[in-house]
């Protein structure tokens, strides 16, 4: 029996796999994130098709619609939700359609196979004034400890509130992914200008613009850092933006735990993830009159579908005014 490790392996030997994963990178653009994401699935799917002895090469035309079908309801059959099943379709469709352009298969077993029905989760949405208490939660948070231990904040745990105070404000000030706040530089950022340069999903770049407190909050995390970390400023511009407390670079998982220390600081549901700041943003600003497609274009969302789901929370909010405040509702 081969262990998932070895699977992996002898997937990534394959030829068409490799040849795949290439036109990923250089024609569809793909991040390495979804690269990976499609070889997951398409690991799965080899070692649920032809079992733990995968023939080499491995032979994808043998494949067919039913066997499809049997590994997308096995996978709802073991808990993997209608997100997951569909992405999972999505990953061997693709793929398949690429065997089909380069003649490696015939047809594409995938065609015309519907995807499961997505429950459609509205987002969670932090208030504006919920807002304002997360933001304040890093200086809080050391406040109080200064106060309970009399003695002043180290400068690297000043650097580190500083640091944490602006991640907050750029997230919600943005509405970037933390995958595109760990990626950003100092050359990305024109606190001149007020605007950051943001690396978005399919190497794709937009333009965000940074209010004045994140922009405040952002010249004091850089001064606390560059003081921390002296360098010239030719290799700076290409350093982290955001430093972790040995001068590297955050890792999304670390923001996500330092994220809750300051939901819990501000009492606020630790359960939520940095991407409701993400979806407060969108929020906000529909609900301050902003137009749809301008919003779509700060998120950097493809589709504008993608950004629709925020108008469904603003008349869910209109509702609850309505029945709240309408005489004979």
């Amino acid at each position: 029996m081969k262990s998932v490790a070895v699977l992996a392996e002898c997937v990534a030997a394959d030829p068409a796999i490799r040849r795949f994963l290439q036109y990923l990178d250089d024609e569809r653009g793909a991040s390495t994130h979804t690269s990976a994401a499609y070889f997951r699935d398409l690991t799965g799917f080899a070692a649920a098709t032809w079992g733990p002895s995968l023939p080499r090469p491995i032979p994808w035309g043998d494949a067919d619609r039913m066997t499809c079908r049997a590994f997308l309801a096995k996978s709802q059959k073991n808990g993997a939700g209608s997100a997951t099943t569909a992405r999972r379709l999505s990953a061997i469709r693709s793929f398949y359609r690429f065997l089909e352009r380069e003649a490696i298969v015939s047809d594409n077993p995938l065609d015309g196979l519907p995807a499961p029905k997505r429950k459609r989760n509205l987002p969670s949405v932090l208030s504006v004034q919920e807002i304002e208490r997360l933001l304040k939660a890093p200086h809080a948070a050391l406040t109080r400890e200064q106060n309970n231990r009399a003695t002043p904040p180290t400068p690297l745990r000043r650097y580190m509130q500083r640091r944490d105070t602006a991640m907050l404000e750029t997230l919600y000030s943005t509405g970037a992914r933390i995958s595109e706040l760990t990626a950003m530089k100092d050359a990305d950022l024109d606190l001149l200008s007020g605007i950051v340069a943001v690396k978005g999903k399919g190497r794709k770049e937009r333009q965000c613009a940074l209010g004045k407190f994140a922009c405040n909050a952002l010249r004091k995390a850089i001064d606390a850092r560059n003081a921390l970390w002296p360098t010239t400023p030719q290799l700076r511009r290409q350093q982290p933006l955001f430093c972790n407390s040995r001068g590297g670079k955050l890792t999304p998982r670390s923001i996500q735990r330092i994220m809750k220390t300051y939901l819990a600081e501000a009492d606020l549901n630790p359960n939520l993830s940095p991407h409701a700041l993400r979806h407060s943003f969108a929020t906000h600003l529909l609900n301050a009159g902003a137009d749809l497609r301008s919003v779509q274009e700060l998120l950097g969302h493809a589709n504008l579908s993608a950004t629709q789901i925020y108008t469904h929370v603003n008349i869910d909010r209109l509702r609850e005014v309505y029945d709240r405040t309408h005489p004979l509702a």
